[in-house]
């Protein structure tokens, strides 16, 4: 099951690498290796990655409100965490943010003090249903396996082993919902975990 899990998060980040601009490609890319909320990831400053400490910082999540954005905080304690990172998702980071930035200074009407990782070129926030509509698109056109962007964060989840850890890095209040949802991961060194992750789908 889990070479099965591997093989098609692979061919998934292909497909999104040939198909997808830079932005998207690391979106889906944070999707699958933090198992973040795309709320989480949408509401995310470059002030919470931390490149020397190799963590993101997931402290709040992006709402849509009758049209208008709202960034607000998490309504429980353990949704606030931090995730380690592995080197090649920190790569791919750095690089987006030098085109990011040159993407800000070509836009007109750009927004300034957002600082937000993943925007529009004005710096304005992405709508919540994007990543949604764009993960449509790439299953319909490649004829890849059905998944959502919820899926995304399961799958993330399923490649590990110990509760606790699923727990922690998702950010669920309730241990009861890591059990219910992953009883066949197996156990897991936290500190290593990310780059595991990532030696786990180079494999």
């Amino acid at each position: 099951m889990f070479t099965n899990t591997s093989f098609r998060i692979k061919g998934f980040l292909a497909v999104c690498k040939s198909e997808l601009i830079l932005r998207d490609q690391v979106l889906f890319h944070l999707l699958i290796y933090t198992g973040a909320r795309k709320g989480e990831l949408l509401a995310l400053s470059w002030d919470d990655i931390d490149f020397e400490a190799r963590t993101v910082r997931l402290f709040k999540t992006l709402f849509q409100d009758r049209g208008q954005f709202i960034i607000q905080t998490p309504k429980t304690r353990v949704s606030k965490r931090f995730i380690s990172l592995d080197g090649n998702t920190l790569k791919l980071l750095k690089k987006w943010r030098i085109e990011q930035k040159n993407l800000n200074l070509a836009a007109s009407g750009f927004i300034e003090g957002n600082n937000l990782v993943f925007s529009r070129d004005d710096g304005s926030p992405m709508r919540l249903a994007y990543p949604n509509e764009k993960l449509d698109i790439l299953i319909k056109k490649h004829d890849l396996h059905r998944i959502t962007i919820h899926g995304l964060r399961y799958t993330h989840a399923s490649l590990f082993a110990s509760i606790k850890e699923v727990q922690e890095r998702l950010g669920h209040s309730d241990i009861q919902m890591t059990m219910n949802i992953y009883t066949h991961v197996t156990e897991y060194v936290k500190e290593q975990i990310a780059e595991k992750f990532q030696r786990y789908l180079d494999l």
